[in-house]
């Protein structure tokens, strides 16, 4: 019974060989562009072979193509079979009067499509985009394998592209496999309806993973309006995504981020998306969603986290995935601090931060900081992010301080005004964040 079960487990395996080798179309670059070169006519009395001879027999799968290719091109697709024995094709400034206008090779036909330029003249985003769409809708292989399907597109097209075939894989047995890095195109393809699974590979320090982002999961994520408006599905396609409370602040630890690549790397976080939410509770809202898909995401907020208790502050240290024991000890820590800063009288954010402690004090908020930093939480250790590089003497708040900032910092960097990296500051701060996500043992993402 073993050995004939070998058996038939070797001749499943052959066919399913066989049955990819015969059924699989793959579309890189240069072939899906290759997709829209004049094909034969074939015999009319005999089954279709190719997707033109689909598209030119089926008037509703060429109407469908045609409506597509004018959303996005405002031009119309045609099959011209004036040239007897091929179908090539056209985008002719108007749509066919009627079907026989297009597939006759009387007068009218011709005149209809010796008026409209054929597709070899139009840029290779316009072929890609057109020979992968007539493949989805009247190609006749089961499994079709596409390599970043949005070279050669602007992002709206991407999108377009996505959300097209997905939704023309929707009607039909074939099973769709892209390979991209375009959160555009991707959106498309959830926003279609069709039911998407994300395959998640990385790859550093010689160690290659792979993480399954199922289909409930990805609809989650896009149903809540703060995520979508984030553009929190770009973290996908980074290593590392770093969350901060406000536009302000992400512009400025990019810009950080950016000067120390270029001049002190190992401070600097590589292939690092950095986002804003709208206020330091909204940053758990990002966190937790990216990291339950095993994306490295850290938050970066100000220190008056600390006066957030009960729920908020619970919330905070979940979205972390921070143990229940561990939450625990933490919301004492934090309780006991925050009583040392109301008895300082002065406001922590604003006034100082840590240095507003005495000694000991001193050293246990920063204790508890260092915890935090342990699970990817950075709380601004002197107050706000209005609190970096003093020496520059920047006043304001907000975007009124970051584009004053900016100034000082200056933007050429042959400028001898211009500010580069040194090994404290604000400089430190992202080099801490940096050490947290580029640890292999990183405490803070889930299983």
């Amino acid at each position: 019974m073993i050995e004939a079960f070998k058996n038939t487990n070797t001749q499943a395996n052959r066919f399913c060989q066989w049955y990819l080798q015969y059924n699989t179309l793959i579309l890189d670059g240069q072939s899906r562009i290759g997709l829209i070169n004049q094909q034969a006519a074939g015999d009319l009395q005999q089954p279709p072979h190719t997707s033109f001879q689909v598209l030119f027999r089926d008037d509703a799968r060429r109407t469908e193509v045609r409506r597509i290719i004018h959303e996005a091109f405002n031009a119309y697709f045609a099959i011209d079979p004036t040239n007897l024995g091929q179908l090539r094709l056209r985008l002719s400034p108007r749509a066919p009067t009627s079907h026989m206008e297009e597939r006759g090779i009387h007068d009218e036909a011709v005149h209809f499509h010796s008026a409209a330029p054929p597709i070899e003249q139009a840029s290779d985003g316009v072929k890609a985009f057109t020979g992968m769409i007539t493949e989805t809708i009247a190609g006749d292989p089961a499994v079709l394998l596409i390599d970043e399907p949005e070279a050669f597109l602007h992002p709206s097209l991407a999108f377009k592209l996505g959300d097209e075939i997905a939704r023309a894989s929707l009607g039909s047995e074939k099973r769709l496999f892209v390979s991209t890095h375009s959160p555009n195109f991707v959106m498309g393809c959830i926003q279609s309806g069709a039911p998407v699974n994300i395959v998640r590979l990385t790859y550093r320090n010689e160690m290659a993973t792979a993480r399954v982002l199922p289909n409930h999961e990805i609809l989650r994520l896009m149903r809540n309006p703060l995520l979508r408006s984030t553009g929190v599905l770009s973290g996908l396609f980074y290593e590392f995504v770093v969350v901060t409370e406000a536009d302000a602040d992400r512009a400025f630890y990019q810009e950080v981020n950016e000067r120390l690549q270029r001049y002190m790397p190992k401070l600097g976080i590589p292939n690092c998306l950095f986002i804003n939410a709208q206020n330091k509770q909204t940053v758990q809202t990002i966190i937790r969603p990216l990291r339950d898909l095993g994306i490295p995401a850290a938050g970066i907020v100000d220190i008056d986290v600390l006066k957030e208790g009960g729920s908020v502050w619970t919330s905070f240290l979940e979205s972390a995935f921070v143990p229940e024991i561990e939450r625990n000890s933490l919301s004492t820590a934090r309780s006991a601090v925050k009583q040392r800063f109301d008895q300082a009288g002065k406001d922590m954010k604003r006034e100082g931060g840590v240095q507003l402690l005495a000694a000991g004090d001193k050293e246990a908020a920063k204790n508890l900081l260092e915890r935090l930093s342990e699970y990817g939480l950075f709380a601004v250790p002197h107050g706000e992010l209005e609190s970096w590089l003093k020496q520059l003497s920047v006043s304001g708040h907000g975007p009124t301080w970051l584009i004053s900032m900016f100034e000082k910092m200056g933007e050429e960097p042959e400028s001898a005004s211009y500010l580069k990296p040194t090994e404290d500051d604000v400089w430190q701060f992202l080099g801490l964040v940096k050490h947290w996500l580029t640890n292999a043992n990183r405490k803070g993402i889930p299983a």
